[in-house]
């Protein structure tokens, strides 16, 4: 039976191409929102860090009726590091609607969101986004149809419509070159490229879980696609978990999605994406079937992570004044709580009852984690990231990216010798008419982290960088990572303008005066390659003796006040971030000097 009454889309671009203003616009032109009623901008980013970052970490859904036809949305995120929420949204939807930036063409990201669709089978409808702001759409359709090639589309794939579309303008068109007055051009080709649902509804009932979400009210919510058969609230099920055991269970409530709500209904069909309470441990990839016919259906696989770091209990002299939970029992059974939801992310317990080691797909996936339980109350310290090696046919191999650099023309050699220098070679340099050029490069991944704050200097602010892991090679050598030191803080207490002074002849200082210090605490970065241990807590001895010129006030320069990820990014395999809701520190693993000038000794003695 095909369900011609429904449509299931999935919306995936690079990130910053307009997914998630497109479906702001889809949503106001349906009539999801009153005439009069006050909307802010990307509705579907509701958390706090997706509205500060303008970024889509989780995946969310939504639901529009057009013509008699529902058609279930799903807004997906642009980042690479959150590639694991696009990769299980695409089973639940039958087609997607690629969108591409018509002055930026094929990123790093929407080779990858493509390739994934295509291996899944899905049909693509491609949106030229932004044509508002100039490019060229007819390269940028070359370029899609190169891409579809190469990445092994088949003959229907490759068949695909194109429309161009001003997602913040709220118009769509079939011709280059023509305005159009709102979105029913895309809508109408949605209806008539997606395919509808197909499956047999007499039969047992099979759906895959695909989200979880969470309800302070009626707890824990599983949000998945009906494959086949029908479900009924109320209903009687099987729930076949991942280790191949299953257990009954009741459907207490039954939701579908209508705009940005969910809404109770007492059954669904196939093809309906629906949301079930009341089921307890129900996780992602599950299967929920009848009693009469259990029959798991297989999950995508998800790729792996390809960064770990070290989550630990804080253990500096400030621990516990600032954080909500802090010890290893709140620390672990957060962790774990994650990964239920966080499919692309694992965590594993180490030798030490205090530090857990907890693998993600980058930077940014582990930071957001980090910044949200920040937020939540919890006190904690960080390692540097570590890239995961393989051994793959007798072979050490490493993971390797794929990185694009967007920047002025006369910055192009600064970024050449800086990439270079990092084992990355030039793939592809290519001139924009906007007095920029793109280029690309594959990198290793460890070469990577702590680059972009580097790139960002060496550019004066205006390049631009994207990168997307491409898969494993043969470890390409050692690196030189950071080569300037630390300034360290010598004695506990409080910073004085009299030791900033003397401190800020040696590097750039991280603290202002009056802020709270202890031995071992990094709180600048030293000119040169070594550590340097300063003390700026120094204060100056009063005497009776007057002399010109020394009573002039003191010039302090303004301190490096670093976020999260450029921390991350800072920090050397002995040195860690400490975390608090209040406030994110520097500082040595070993916080005495003597220990660690033991320990490097000890290290050079054993080499």
């Amino acid at each position: 039976m095909k369900r011609q009454d429904l449509r299931n889309i999935a919306i995936i671009a690079h990130v910053d191409h307009g997914k998630t203003t497109m479906v702001d616009q889809l949503l106001r032109q349906n009539g999801v929102f009153r005439t009069n009623e006050a909307v802010v901008d990307r509705v579907m980013d509701n958390g706090d860090i997706e509205r500060e970052r303008g970024i889509t970490i989780l995946a969310k859904n939504t639901a529009v009726h057009y013509k008699g036809v529902k058609i279930n949305i799903i807004d997906t995120p642009g980042h690479a590091d959150f590639g694991g929420e696009v990769e299980r949204i695409l089973s639940m939807v039958d087609g997607v609607l690629l969108l591409v930036d018509a002055v930026e063409g094929c990123m790093p990201q929407t080779r990858y969101v493509l390739k994934k669709a295509l291996g899944l089978n899905k049909k693509a409808v491609v949106v030229i986004n932004k044509v508002d702001r100039g490019g060229d759409p007819n390269q940028v359709i070359d370029q899609l149809i190169d891409l579809f090639i190469e990445l092994g589309a088949n003959d229907d794939q490759l068949d695909f419509v194109t429309v161009m579309a001003s997602a913040k303008q709220g118009w769509a068109s079939l011709k280059v070159g023509e305005v159009g007055k709102d979105m029913t051009p895309l809508l109408d080709t949605i209806i008539e490229q997606i395919p509808c649902p197909e499956g047999d509804t007499e039969d047992g009932l099979q759906a895959i879980i695909c989200n979880i979400d969470y309800d302070e009210y009626v707890g824990r919510i599983g949000i998945g696609r009906i494959v086949r058969g029908t479900i009924k609230n109320g209903q009687q099920a099987i729930i076949c978990h991942a280790d191949g055991t299953h257990h009954q269970a009741k459907i207490s409530k039954l939701y579908q999605f209508e705009g940005l709500r969910r809404v109770e209904c007492e059954s669904g069909s196939v093809g309906d994406i629906v949301a079930i309470s009341g089921v307890d441990n129900l996780n992602i990839g599950e299967t929920i079937c009848d009693l009469n016919k259990i029959e798991a259906l297989p999950f995508v696989k998800i790729d792996e992570p390809t960064l770990s770091m070290l989550f630990m209990v804080n253990n500096s002299p400030f621990a516990g004044k600032e954080g909500k939970y802090v010890t290893s029992r709140h620390l672990r059974a957060r962790l774990f709580k994650e990964v239920e939801t966080n499919v692309s992310m694992r965590v594993e317990e180490t030798d030490s009852a205090d530090s857990f080691k907890v693998f993600g797909r980058g930077e940014l996936h582990l930071s957001i984690l980090i910044e949200t339980m920040r937020r939540e109350g919890y006190e904690f310290a960080v390692s540097r990231p570590k890239v995961i090696y393989k051994t793959i046919d007798g072979v050490l191999c490493e993971p390797m990216e794929e990185l694009v650099v967007d920047v002025p023309e006369e910055y192009v050699g600064a970024v050449m010798n800086k990439i270079g220098a990092r084992k990355g070679d030039l793939k592809n340099m290519t001139p924009d008419d906007r007095g920029g050029t793109k280029l690309e490069f594959d990198i290793p991944s460890r070469c990577l982290i702590g680059y972009r704050s580097e790139m960002l200097t060496d550019t004066r602010g205006f390049g631009v960088m994207h990168h997307v892991l491409k898969g494993y090679e043969p470890y390409k050598g050692e690196v030189q990572e950071r080569n300037r030191g630390s300034l360290v803080a010598w004695e506990d207490g409080a910073t004085t303008s009299y030791g900033l002074f003397n401190a800020q002849e040696r590097g750039n200082l991280f603290i202002g005066a009056g802020v709270n210090v202890y031995e071992g605490m990094i709180v600048g970065v030293n000119s040169r390659e070594e550590d340097m241990v300063v003390n700026v807590c120094k204060k100056k001895q009063l005497t009776n003796n007057r002399a010109s010129g020394s009573e002039e006030a003191l010039k302090l320069i303004t301190p490096t006040v670093m976020s999260l990820e450029q921390c991350l990014e800072f920090i050397a395999d002995d040195e860690l971030v400490e975390v608090t809701p209040k406030s994110i520190r520097l500082r040595k693993t070993i916080l005495s000097k003597d220990l660690r000038l033991k320990h490097e000794a000890k290290l050079k003695k054993n080499m």
